[in-house]
This record gives structure tokens, C-alpha cells and sequence, in this order.
């Protein structure tokens, strides 16, 4: 079973992807926005593809981008369902011409994620997901299920960001080392850390650090469909109703029915 609107979306996904592509290893020029981000014109580029396409699908869902989010709370508490949009994510990577940079589409409905696609435009390969509907890797000529691993009772992969860490993330590792032995970490850049995990590459995913909504609701839709979770310190699922600050809480990702969730909650919430 599938959303009705999410082939559209995947078709979008590309498109975005493929408007990015003849920008990047092109030394693209870099501009500063408010909050000292980069943003470049492939960012710009992909916007203006999902932000047309995405109404042009259903005009009656608000669409939430980063490159288009002076939006007041007030409109936003009123949308029941919207759009919420990274078009170019991970643009620190793509300037530094790795490959790990993503397309992030996620429709919210009552500040839960229904579905999420998170295309690579470097590979061609998307991933999508939701609660309801499973979660997939698609790649030219072949589309597979993925689910996330058990994690074995010894010995952990971690997941972090390549750019971004943090002491309390530090901390809660060092919690893990006592309880796992030898920890495995993997940096990786943009969205793709979720996907890591969803398909079974890697155990927990833990950010202490900040983030913004639309940074991982793609990705929280795959990593859900794949049998995943993703809590704030307090162990609470992270959710995306309107609020005045579009950063989202620290947060935990890690399967759901991991017989360590308890562990791992209780020693963010003591660091929280």
C-alpha cells in the first residue's frame, strides 16, 4: 500500500535532483543567509521545482521549505497537513563536492510524518518511507524493501554527522562503550545517516546538536516505515506541529523495539 501522491512526489524528487546536478563540482558561487548557512543556486534551483511541483499536486497543502520559511505561526498553526521541504540538504557537503548531500520531501499531517523521500542526487538512488506503507530503496532498474537490523548484543555502529558533534553526544557514547564494548561510528553527511540506519547499515543515530524540522522529516518517514523511531531525550516520539522556533529537540534514532531503548533513553535523560 501506498499514498495516493506519493508516485508525484518521487517524480519530483528526481527532477529536484537532477537540477542540482549540473551545479555541483562546478565551483558554484556561495551566499550567507541570516543564520550564516550556506545556501548556493543549486539550492535555489531544486526549491523552485518542489515548491511548484508539490502544489501543482494538491494546491490545498501548504508547502514549508527552508529556502521558503519567513512564514508567520499563526498561518502555520492553522494548516492541518503541509509539505515540509529541505531542497538541497547537507549544501556543506555538496560545496565540498562529496557525494552526501540529499532531497528531503516529507508531508505532515497533525505534526506526524505520513511519508518521507530522500533522493541522492549523486547516485540516483531515492528512499522513501512512512509508518503505514514500509520502507524502500529504489535505484535505476531495481526497488527493494529495507528494514533495520537488530542490533547484536555486543559491539554498536553509530551514526553521526560528519560536521557536527557535541560533548553531550560525547557523553552519551561513552555510556554505550560501557554497556556494548568496542563502538563502531560512521560519519555521514545530510539525511542519509536515517537511511543508514533503515536499511540495516548501522544501529543508533543520537544528535545532540542542533537541527532543523525540515533536516530530518523526509528521513523520519523512512526510518519509521523501516521499523525505526526516533525520541527526544525525554523518550517522546519527535513530532513537527507549528512552533515560533523551526529547530527541533535533540533527539535519539534507533530501532523500535530494541531491548536497549530503555538504557539509551534513560542515560540522554540524565544528560538532559
Amino acid at each position: 500500500m501506498n499514498h495516493p501522491l506519493l508516485p508525484g512526489v518521487l517524480k519530483l524528487v528526481q527532477r529536484a535532483g537532477e537540477a542540482i546536478l549540473p551545479f555541483w563540482r562546478q565551483g558554484v558561487e556561495v551566499v550567507e543567509k541570516a543564520d550564516a548557512s550556506p545556501v548556493t543556486a543549486a539550492d535555489l534551483a531544486a526549491h523552485r521545482i518542489l515548491a511548484e511541483g508539490l502544489l501543482a499536486l494538491d494546491a490545498s497543502i501548504p508547502v514549508l521549505s527552508e529556502e521558503d520559511a519567513d512564514i508567520a505561526l499563526s498561518e502555520r498553526a492553522g494548516w492541518p497537513r503541509w509539505w515540509l521541504v529541505d531542497p538541497l540538504d547537507g549544501t556543506k557537503e555538496f560545496i565540498a563536492d562529496s557525494e552526501e548531500f540529499t532531497v528531503n520531501v516529507a508531508l505532515i499531517e497533525h505534526g506526524e510524518v505520513v511519508f518521507g523521500v530522500v533522493g541522492i542526487p549523486a547516485t540516483g538512488v531515492i528512499y522513501h518511507g512512512g509508518r503505514a506503507f514500509g520502507a524502500w530503496r529504489i535505484e535505476p532498474g531495481k526497488q527493494q524493501a529495507i528494514s533495520m537490523r537488530e542490533a547484536p548484543a555486543t559491539g554498536l555502529t553509530v551514526v553521526a554527522s560528519r560536521r557536527h558533534g557535541s560533548a553531550l553526544q560525547e557523553q552519551l557514547l561513552a555510556a554505550l562503550v560501557a554497556r556494548f564494548g568496542d563502538i563502531e561510528r560512521v560519519s555521514v553527511g545530510s539525511s542519509l545517516k536515517f537511511c543508514q540506519l533503515a536499511e540495516g547499515s548501522a544501529d543508533f543515530y543520537p544528535r545532540l546538536a542542533p537541527t532543523s524540522q525540515w533536516d530530518t522529516a523526509a528521513a523520519q518517514g523512512v526510518l519509521e516505515g523501516a521499523g525505526g523511531v526516533v525520541l527526544t531525550l525525554q523518550g517522546e516520539p519527535l513530532r513537527y506541529e507549528a512552533r515560533e522556533s523551526l529547530l527541533n529537540p535533540f533527539f535519539l534514532a534507533l530501532p523500535a523495539d530494541a531491548e536497549w531503548r530503555g538504557l539509551i533513553v534513560d542515560e540522554a535523560k540524565a544528560l538532559g
